[in-house]
């Protein structure tokens, strides 16, 4: 994830957030992550994670404590505890099942984490979903993934380009198709985190592309180095050049250092 992200997360909050604050959170766009808190006890993994399963089948309260630790842990036998919670009315119920089945995944999940993606009302659990889906190693993720990147709020669309990059270094023609979306969104992508993270992934999949898309993603890369207003994206920019570790790369950015284009 790029450098924008990573500090976009350093102050989440915690997972049992109060659903009334959290309405409020997303109604001003707050780019958080609430499981970001997260710290199971790790002496004891297989004892956790029994007492995980026993607190999914309890009340509301133990539940949160059984998704803690399943966004934290893998066991298979958790994921037929955690598709019913995709259900929950309560958004923090979801959206933890949500992360909870992208720390599991497993194939029956993949068609309700899709339409929680398309359709629920709660812009943190879409963005957990986006999160997810980038462990679904399924072609079906792709077009879903670039919806949301063309359509929905920043905090979505944030975690989608890291998906992308992800179902997209399944194969070439994946990798295409998320190029295709990613270069357009870096384009015109009114928040520059968003366009730091389509360099990030349109880095990630460099290797998987065909040359003539590879030259379309340098050149990107260079204009938004040159040209984009923020900082920020412009240093995403000049941090997936150098990492290309192509010798032409490297001598074009030295000839604009060189003409002072660059410093």
């Amino acid at each position: 994830m790029s450098e924008a992200s990573r500090q976009l997360e350093e102050g989440l909050a915690n997972l049992a957030i109060d659903p009334d604050v959290l309405a409020k959170e997303l109604a001003a766009e707050q780019f958080v992550d609430p499981l970001d808190e997260i710290n199971p006890d790790h002496s004891d993994v297989a004892h956790v994670c029994d007492a995980g399963l026993n607190w999914l089948k309890q009340g509301h309260e133990e539940r949160l404590q059984g998704l803690r630790v399943f966004c934290e842990h893998r066991d298979p036998r958790a994921v037929a505890l955690l598709l019913p919670l995709l259900k929950e009315p309560c958004p923090v119920e979801r959206m933890s099942a949500v992360y909870a089945l992208g720390r599991n995944p497993s194939p029956p999940a993949l068609d309700p984490l899709l339409q929680l993606l398309q359709a629920d009302c709660n812009a943190y659990v879409r963005k957990a979903t986006a999160w997810s889906l980038g462990n679904y190693a399924d072609a079906r993720v792709l077009n879903p993934l670039i919806h949301v990147l063309q359509n929905d709020v920043a905090a979505v669309r944030l975690w989608a380009t890291g998906s992308l990059a992800e179902a997209g270094g399944t194969s070439p023609a994946n990798a295409d198709i998320a190029a295709i979306q990613l270069l357009m969104s870096l384009q015109i992508d009114g928040e520059p985190v968003v366009r730091s993270n389509c360099i990030w992934a349109l880095g990630r999949l460099y290797n998987t592309l065909a040359e003539p898309r590879r030259q379309e993603l340098v050149e990107a890369f260079v204009d938004s180095l040159l040209n984009d207003a923020e900082l920020s994206v412009r240093d995403e920019a000049r941090i997936a050049l150098e990492q290309l570790e192509n010798s032409e790369v490297i001598q074009r950015l030295q000839t604009l250092v060189d003409e002072g284009r660059l410093t």
